[in-house]
């Protein structure tokens, strides 16, 4: 099964290369906690650790993506990051009853919550991208497959947008496999010439199997899955704060190497 949960379905992207703006609010009430964030000299952080690698409990511990990068943007910011652990169904709700200041835990941005809640810019794109041997044959993506087989992991997005995409050209053939590694392997052993996965998924299964080191990938061109940060709406101060350090964070490569220190280079 891939690692998606709930709407999960990913490299790193240039901020806002999205297209999504880097404030997605409404209008709402002023109830910014900044400089209470700054007299306390702490940031407290809402995390759901049971989602690697952005979050996973390993002993007494919880390693991942967004735990790294919530040290990182908390050192950034001159302050003491500290964990709450919630399931994924109770982060907003420790949010906006004030339980923590942000939350940072691989969240998809939801447009309908944007009357409570402020996202920050994206950090990391979770969507489809296409996986082949390194040849050059797909430099354009999957618009470049006509003629070709395509494994996908059954019942999945990807298996959705490639029965679309077989729509418009039906000399695409579409591989269904039980498991993203399954439908990897097939394009690791040329039983397909590419696979169509989700983003972390994919880069975990070259990470785990040297026999993928001559596959590289490309992202689908709307199939993108932006994953960024919460806070509660009127804490707009808070969230430029955070907007800065991340930008800080992107531009001197130290998000890039928290990311691929979990997914390998």
């Amino acid at each position: 099964m891939t690692l998606s949960r709930i709407v999960r379905w990913p490299l790193i992207f240039a901020l806002g290369a999205l297209g999504i703006p880097v404030l997605l609010s409404g209008c709402g009430r002023s109830d910014d906690s900044w400089e209470r964030i700054q007299e306390s000299g702490i940031l407290r952080i809402g995390v759901d650790p049971t989602f690697p690698p952005f979050a996973v409990t390993t002993g007494d511990t919880v390693e991942g993506i967004d735990i790294d990068l919530a040290r990182a943007l908390a050192a950034e910011l001159g302050l003491e990051p500290q964990f709450s652990h919630f399931g994924y169904d109770g982060l907003y709700d420790a949010l906006t009853t004030g339980q923590v200041d942000v939350l940072i835990s691989a969240l998809v941005i939801a447009p309908e919550r944007t009357k409570e809640i402020s996202y920050t810019t994206p950090y990391f794109d979770a969507g489809l991208y296409l996986f082949f041997p390194d040849s050059g044959r797909f430099a354009k993506g999957i618009g470049d497959m006509n003629g070709s087989t395509l494994a996908v992991e059954l019942g999945s997005l990807g298996h959705v947008e490639a029965l679309n995409r077989q729509k418009q050209d039906n000399n695409l053939t579409v591989l269904p496999y039980e498991s993203v590694d399954a439908a990897m392997a097939a394009a690791v052993e040329g039983e397909a010439d590419a696979a169509l996965v989700d983003y972390v998924s994919g880069r975990l299964f070259l990470r785990d199997n040297p026999a993928a080191a001559h596959l590289t990938f490309a992202p689908i061109s709307g199939a993108s899955e932006p994953y960024a940060m919460a806070v509660r709406i009127g804490d707009e101060s808070l969230l430029n704060e955070l907007n800065a350090a991340l930008t800080r964070l992107s531009t001197s490569g130290r998000l890039e190497a928290i990311i691929m220190k979990h997914l390998g280079q």
